[in-house]
Order: C-alpha cells, then structure tokens, then sequence
C-alpha cells in the first residue's frame, strides 16, 4: 500500500477516515493510486528490459538476483532505506482535477478550503495550480513505502512546485535527488540464498573437517536502477558478495578460518572439495567436535554484500553493507574417520 501527502482536513473527518483503516486521501498521478493503493505499472522496453513504476519512481530491475530462494538485504548498520519520498506527482492541471472536487464537497470546511483555493491560486483561470507553467514543471507530493516502516508517515509536507532543471527544496527531506534513489533502489535489491555446498554432503563426521562452499555462477554482482524520467534523475545500487560468515549451530565446533568469515576470493568464496584433501584444512569449513544425536544442528550461512552507488549529476558513494543468510540442518556422526 501507499499514501500521498496529508490534506489538511478536521480532526473530526481525519479520525473517520483513518479510523476506518485507509488513508486520508487516495490520488492518481506519477504513481499515485486509488484508494490508497500504491500504483504499479510494469513497462517492457524493445529490448525486452522490465522496469516497474512504484510511487513515481521507475525501478529497473533486470539486473537483480533471481530464482526462488531470493531474498532482501538487511543494513549491516541502523541505516535504512527512505520510508518515504517526494516526487513530481501531477501536472497543474492534474492537480486542479484533484482538489476542485474535494473543495466542492465542502467536507473539509470552509476556512480550510478556502486557504487552499488561495495557496494555489485557484481562481486564476489561467494562472490557477501554475497552469502557465504546464510543462516547465511539477507539483511535487509524497509517496511511502508499502510496507509501512518506522518514520513512513514523516513525508507530511503539502504540495510543492519545482520547476525542470532546478532541485527540490534543499529544506525537505527525502525529496528525490540520487542519493534518495539509491537508498530506494538499495531496498529494491535482492540476492540468491545462502545454502552452502558440504563435503560431505549427506552426513559430517565428528573430528572430520567438513568443506563448505558457494556456486560462484550464483554470487556475482547484482543490481537496481531507480529513476524518476520526468526530471531526468537516476542511481544505480550495486551490491557485490564479499564474504560468507559460518555459523555451526553449537559451541562445540571449531571453524576454518578462526574468524568464520570465509572471504571471496577469485569470484569464488570458499573452494569445493576435491578428492584426496580429506585431511587438508579446508579454506572455508567446519569441524564439529561431538555429534548431533538423533537431531541436527542449524548452522548458518551469512553473505555480506558491499553496497556502492552511481548517479546522474554525481560520482556516487558508498551505502552501508548489507547481509543476507539461511539455515540449514547439518546431521553429525560419531565416526572418527571416512575414506572419501
């Protein structure tokens, strides 16, 4: 779900209207929906590219990881992507399409209506919402992240002008410039999952170094491109695999390297097992000390992805790492020894 900006109504109607679980006002325009809905448009380019319109922005996604055990990353750090924004979200006329109805219902009061004929001039024909302006700009509203995080309903500023080719007020928030895009475009982002190869595949051994892997086909660089066409504004976010943290499932366990932070290396992190290193140290691994019983041990496979941006207007940056992990059941024997 979405939701615009606030319409300054009375109390009374605003606890109605949120009362009964929607927003206080549903709109169309650059990605506004109805009834509060977010709208999402998919558009597909001659070149086959998939680009997804979400609250007037443009998510290019055609470079994200794939398959089904896909997944979100999480900030290493209490950095999180913007849970809302300001984009161009109507033309002047869109606007006056918008308000004129609301203001002849007369549900919101008649001192608040008329503030707002006044703000935007209304009563100009020609000049009312910025109509001699149509196409040199936009107005501006707020959009917010459908899953609602902390902060989402922070975006509370009316509508805004800015006109093409000037940046949005320096004073807002949120407002869309690349570094907003690129934390959108980070939360866009997914990876494939962590489910580490084992040899030996079927059941470990106590005392026995168990080699452990990643397909490096899978944890190649992934990314998403966050646009907003009308004002020409980009970001790109890369995320690029750097390590593989193992994590045994008990205390009774020791892990290769001694940190069990397994770093990437040659595109590849970790390395497969091949025959005859059975009594080698593997360069990624774990060695439990007792078995598992009759049960399992759930050990743990974390990728950390080092996150970097580019924009239009700029050379980009850093946003913090983010991680993504799984878990799986490792069965441990009580044999001392296996020929592999």
């Amino acid at each position: 779900m979405s939701r615009g900006n606030y319409l300054l109504v009375p109390a009374v109607l605003a606890a109605l209207i949120l009362g009964a679980g929607g927003p206080a006002h549903a709109e169309k325009g650059f990605g506004g929906g109805t009834d509060g809905q977010t709208e999402q448009r998919a558009d597909t380019s001659d070149d086959g590219t998939v680009s997804v319109t979400v609250g007037g922005v443009v998510f290019d996604r055609s470079k994200n990881g794939g398959g089904d055990s896909v997944g979100a990353l999480t900030s290493s750090t209490s950095w999180s992507p913007p849970p809302c924004w300001y984009a161009p979200k109507y033309t002047p006329e869109q606007l006056q399409k918008y308000l004129e109805p609301i203001w002849e219902a007369g549900s919101t009061g008649y001192e608040w209506d008329a503030d707002q004929r006044e703000k935007y001039n209304a009563d100009d024909e020609k000049k009312g919402f910025n109509k001699d302006k149509s196409g040199k700009g936009y107005w501006w509203g707020s959009y917010v992240d459908k899953s609602y995080p902390p902060g989402w309903d922070s975006c509370d500023e009316d509508y805004f002008w800015v006109d093409l080719g000037d940046p949005p007020p320096a004073d807002i928030e949120n407002a869309v410039t690349p570094e907003v895009l690129a934390g959108l475009a980070y939360a866009e982002i997914r990876v494939p999952g962590t489910e580490v190869t084992l040899a030996p595949a079927e059941a470990t051994k106590v005392n026995l170094p168990t080699w452990a892997w990643l397909d490096g086909a899978e944890f190649k660089p992934v990314s998403v491109t966050a646009s907003v066409p009308e004002i020409g504004v980009e970001a790109t976010a890369t995320a690029e695999p750097v390590s593989l943290r193992i994590e045994p499932g008990t205390p009774d366990a020791e892990v290769y390297p001694a940190s069990g932070v397994c770093e990437i290396k040659d595109g590849r992190i970790g390395e497969p097992y091949a025959k005859g290193k059975a009594n080698d140290t593997p360069p990624c691994g774990v060695k439990y000390l007792r078995s598992s019983g009759d049960g399992t041990f759930p050990l743990r496979a974390t990728v950390t992805w080092e996150i970097h941006w580019t924009g239009s207007g700029g050379p980009g940056g850093d946003l913090p790492d983010g991680t993504f992990g799984a878990t799986q059941d490792v069965v441990v024997q009580e044999i001392q020894a296996v020929n592999r």
